[in-house]
């Protein structure tokens, strides 16, 4: 079955691939301007958030395996332990923005798409997308006129404002739109799947195999991918399901352990 999948479409999933990693970058760069390290350059935050992610999300509990790699880099730029954690907590909120919004909007136009991994019905799911939307805009509407400051002592950050936020939300769509896009590139042609369903189920799966802090999600990404998508043949959906975690997983995380293993040396 890996080897029935069109080689186009593998060229096209890894260049979706190398599409969201690349955007993963701008959210260390996003962080580090908003806690006030602007001085570190694209490079460095380039480095760090690509070698941070590809490691947290193959170790898991990539708050912690993550973060560990970012102090390791940005600690040779003169960032502390404390500033290390404020990105840490803007890069992530940047993540939930990004799949708050993705979820909300996809389960909006195709509650059912939901429906096949919560097992409620279309027009709860529907109801749930529209109360996400809405504590997005609430959240929108409260950081875009006055400063918002949150934490205590030295452990304070300032919130991006409201067009910040927006930004931010922008890139986390982006990031998941590339993701989504590499799984479309994967799953079989037949029956047909409109991407937005696609990216709904994608992302539900991959929120709940970041819930599980497996490694790479690895069994509850795939269990909940196999169950919604039970319309395809499961030959034909593992394979493509291999092939999305040899290029979204192992091929980023070897590239990562050689980039910090020569830096090392």
């Amino acid at each position: 079955a890996v080897e029935a999948v069109e080689k186009h479409d593998v060229a096209k999933a890894a260049l979706f691939v190398a599409a969201g990693y690349f955007t993963l970058t701008f959210y260390d760069l996003f962080a580090l301007r908003t806690v006030g390290h602007a001085d570190v350059p694209y490079r460095i935050a380039a480095l760090a958030g690509f070698t941070s992610y590809a490691v947290g999300h193959n170790v898991g509990a990539s708050a912690f395996t993550g973060g560990a790699v970012r102090y390791r880099i940005y600690s040779a730029n003169g960032l502390s332990v404390i500033d290390v954690a404020k990105v840490c907590f803007v890069a992530g909120l940047t993540f939930w923005l990004g799949n708050a919004t993705v979820l909300g909007l996809g389960v909006a136009l195709v509650p059912q798409a939901a429906s096949a991994i919560d097992q409620l019905p279309p027009v709860v799911n529907r109801v749930l997308a529209f109360g996400i939307l809405g504590v997005l805009a609430t959240y929108v509407a409260w950081v875009w006129r006055t400063p918002r400051v949150v934490g205590r002592h030295n452990w304070l950050v300032t919130l991006p404002n409201g067009p910040l936020t927006l930004l931010q939300i922008a890139v986390g769509i982006v990031d998941l739109g590339c993701c989504a896009g590499a799984m479309y590139m994967l799953v079989p042609d037949e029956p047909y799947i409109g991407f937005v369903t696609l990216a709904v189920i994608f992302v539900s799966s991959t929120l709940l195999g970041f819930a599980s802090h497996s490694p790479g999600g690895l069994g509850v990404f795939d269990a909940a991918m196999l169950v919604a998508l039970w319309q395809f043949d499961t030959e034909d959906l593992v394979a493509g399901l291999l092939l999305f975690r040899l290029l979204y997983y192992l091929v980023p995380f070897a590239l990562s352990l050689a980039i910090l293993g020569a830096r090392e040396v």
